[in-house]
């Protein structure tokens, strides 16, 4: 009943997300583009305020930590160096009565999710260390064997009969040149980290940077998904909000624990209930780790990463020094105060990398509420968005009680000067009560209205979103009003 329960939830919030402007589907009048989507008039909102809030707390707040933006073509070697033109690829199979394709993989996660809801946890537990010896050793026929083993059927057919499992590419290529004969292959970018890596000694010596020190960056990037799916979950075109922190050798594990930490305050400060939150330590890690977590969030199909935070070793700017002849080394000066001898080394690296989508999918989920206000007889509800006021797409809306009497001027009068601080929305139609629903189905968190009074004295009524709360206040402190509760101040102090 529960799974009943979570699945209608997530069907509601993808229905509101297009009712109210959040999210449409992309090129939805030519039937659209799977696994491709528009942010909306609030979406758009929503979306940079999140951008926001990361980019202050990442780089506004820290001293050592700068931003940059890098380009999504970037050189052929890049993605050479990165490991990705060989070893980017997901194991994907076919089944042959319904031709749909999947990644091996993700049956296997799908049938281990179904073994723990069944209380089933030894066999949940054997087929994930199976299927992770697997995914390492890249054996292909092994996941193939796990598939057939735990009778996995296709979704669509409900048939057992499987292709072969085989790699596949994830990065888009396209021709970069203006003739056809001159033109070479080059990719769009599938993560934004490498921008990072290829400016490091740029970002150092121009900015003068000393060890330890981060380098931030959003972007877009861009993975072949053959299997997209969970809305904005799972996209071919998404955006990625990451930092990568240069530590000294020997440092790193202390400078892991930290990030680690000071991620889940970061999403912690908006106010998610800590149950919703928890770390998946990777216990198989890449072969360019030397630690690894996850920050999962329980979406209402399941516990799913939303960031990751990673030791990356010296691998990246190693690379990069061994595919470019460039040298990327660090020379450490303070290490001759601290009585050690001068150094020159390759920096380590811990990234913190949060998928913008799924944040952004995260915050609708957790905000998403449906309340029933019926008293007695009479019946009533509201859909309401609970967001941080913060990250709210309109701070406050502004209503004349009438359309007549001198009342839309005053309100116009009250949003222009409200307007140059606040993202702001005017609206007369309809009943009052009507205009509140609207305003809370899209998290709007103060109404203000007008009324005959506020030409008498200069007071207005403002209404607060979560409690529906009502307070006569003056014109004149509207503005420190609504200040005091969406300030990054508070979220950033927290």
């Amino acid at each position: 009943m529960a799974k009943n329960t979570s699945d209608e939830q997530f069907k509601n919030v993808i229905s509101h997300a297009k009712e109210y402007g959040f999210v449409f589907q992309s090129s939805e009048i030519y039937d659209g583009l799977s696994a491709v989507y528009d942010y909306g008039q609030l979406g758009a909102e929503l979306k940079n305020n999140i951008k926001t809030y990361w980019w202050k707390a990442m780089v506004q707040m820290h001293e050592n930590i700068v931003g940059i933006d890098s380009a999504i073509f970037m050189h052929p070697k890049v993605w050479k160096a990165s490991g990705h033109v060989d070893g980017f690829n997901d194991p994907m199979i076919d089944n042959k009565d319904s031709k749909k394709r999947y990644r091996a993989d993700q049956l296997l996660e799908d049938k281990i999710t179904r073994y723990e809801k069944d209380g089933k946890t030894d066999k949940a537990a054997k087929l994930q260390s199976d299927m992770d010896d697997a995914l390492k050793a890249e054996d292909l026929a092994m996941l193939k064997t796990l598939i057939e083993q735990h009778e996995i059927a296709c979704p669509v057919s409900g048939t057992k009969n499987w292709t072969e499992v085989r790699q596949f590419n994830l990065m888009f290529s396209t021709q970069f040149g203006a003739m056809a004969e001159g033109s070479e292959e080059v990719y769009l970018r599938p993560e934004t980290a490498q921008g990072i890596f290829v400016n490091f000694l740029n970002v150092q010596k121009s900015g003068r940077m000393k060890i330890p020190f981060g380098i931030a960056q959003i972007g877009k990037a861009f993975r072949n998904e053959v299997i997209a799916r969970q809305f904005i979950m799972r996209m071919r075109e998404f955006e990625q909000m990451e930092m990568q922190f240069f530590v000294r050798p020997g440092e790193d594990q202390k400078w892991f624990t930290y990030w680690k930490e000071a991620r889940l305050q970061w999403h912690a400060a908006l106010g998610t209930s800590p149950e919703k939150y928890r770390f998946h330590d990777h216990a198989k890690l890449a072969h360019y780790a030397n630690a690894a977590t996850d920050i999962e969030f329980e979406f209402p199909f399941g516990f799913k990463e939303v960031e990751g935070i990673h030791s990356r070793t010296d691998f990246d700017l190693s690379q990069h020094q061994e595919f470019s002849g460039k040298k990327m080394q660090y020379f450490d000066n303070d290490l001759n105060e601290e009585g050690k001898p001068y150094g020159n080394y390759i920096p380590y690296v811990i990234e913190t990398s949060i998928g913008l989508d799924r944040m952004f999918l995260l915050t609708l989920i957790n905000a998403f509420e449906e309340q029933d206000l019926s008293d007695g007889e009479k019946q009533d509800s509201r859909t309401l968005l609970r967001l941080h006021p913060c990250l709210a797409p309109i701070k406050v809306a502004i209503f004349p009680l009438t359309k007549k009497d001198g009342l839309p001027e005053k309100a116009r009068e009250i949003m222009n000067n409200l307007k140059f601080d606040f993202n702001c929305m005017y609206e007369e139609k309809d009943a009052i009560g009507k205009r509140y629903r609207r305003q809370d189905a899209i998290g709007t968190p103060f109404c203000v209205t007008v009324d005959h009074q506020t030409l008498e004295d200069d007071t207005v009524t403002i209404r607060h979103r979560d409690t529906m709360e009502q307070q006569r206040v003056e014109i004149k402190h509207l503005d420190e009003l609504i200040a005091s509760k969406t300030s990054w101040k508070t979220l950033l102090r927290k």
